[in-house]
C-alpha cells in the first residue's frame, strides 16, 4: 500500500503563495486566528513525513535563523512541523542540514517521492515547494492538494503563483473547512484533465 502524499500550500484568494518584498501584509497575510493555528498544530502533530524542495528549505531555514524579524515563524505548528522526520530533495544542498531529523535525498524528485510513497508507513506532507509539487502532480504522485485560502487579494504584491505553468487538473473536493470565520481550507484529489 502506498502512503498518501499531500501538497499543502497557503494561498491568497488570487492564487499567490507569498508576497513580493514591497508587500506589507506580514505572516499569514495578517489573517491568522486561534482556530487556524490550532488546526495547523493538529495536522503536524499527527505522524507525518515531511518533504521539502531545496528552495523552500532554504526559505524556511533563513526565516528560522532570523526569527526576531519573523515572529510568526515560531508558532507551535511550525515547531511541530520541524519535529517531523523530513526529507529535503536537492542536488545543490549538502549535509549536515540545519533542521532536526532532516535527511538529504539527491536525485530526481519524482523518483525520490515515488520510492518514499512505497516505503513510508506514515502519510507524507509537503508544505510549499511549488515547482517540485507541480511536477509531482503532473506525474500523478500527489494524492491530495490542501489549499488554505486567506481572505486577501494580492494583485499588486502577490508573488509565486501556485499553479502557474502546470497542466490542467480536475479536482474532487474531499474536505472543506472554514477557520476563524474567514479562512478556507479546501482539500482536493487532483487528476489530470
Amino acid at each position: 500500500m502506498s502512503a498518501t502524499y499531500t501538497f499543502d500550500v497557503f494561498s491568497s484568494l488570487d492564487g499567490f503563495a507569498s508576497i513580493s518584498p514591497d508587500g506589507d501584509w506580514g505572516g499569514y497575510w495578517g489573517k491568522q486566528g486561534p482556530e487556524l493555528l490550532d488546526h495547523r498544530l493538529e495536522l503536524y502533530s499527527e505522524p507525518n513525513r515531511l518533504v521539502l524542495g531545496a528552495n523552500t528549505f532554504r526559505e524556511f531555514t533563513a526565516m528560522l535563523a532570523n526569527a526576531e524579524d519573523f515572529p510568526d515563524v515560531l508558532d507551535p505548528w511550525v515547531t511541530a512541523m520541524r519535529s517531523c522526520p523530513t526529507t529535503v530533495v536537492s542536488n545543490s544542498l549538502s549535509e549536515p542540514l540545519d533542521w532536526p531529523g532532516a535527511t538529504l535525498a539527491a536525485g530526481d524528485a519524482l523518483e525520490v517521492v515515488e520510492r518514499m510513497k512505497e516505503e513510508s508507513e506514515v502519510p507524507i506532507r509537503s508544505h510549499g515547494s511549488l515547482s517540485m509539487n507541480r511536477a509531482l502532480m503532473e506525474a500523478g504522485l500527489v494524492d491530495r492538494v490542501q489549499v488554505t485560502i486567506y481572505p486577501v487579494i494580492t494583485g499588486r504584491t502577490g508573488a509565486q503563483p501556485i499553479f502557474a505553468g502546470t497542466q490542467d487538473f480536475d479536482l474532487e473536493l474531499l474536505e472543506s473547512t472554514v477557520l476563524d470565520g474567514r479562512t478556507h481550507e479546501l482539500v482536493y484529489r487532483p487528476t489530470l484533465h
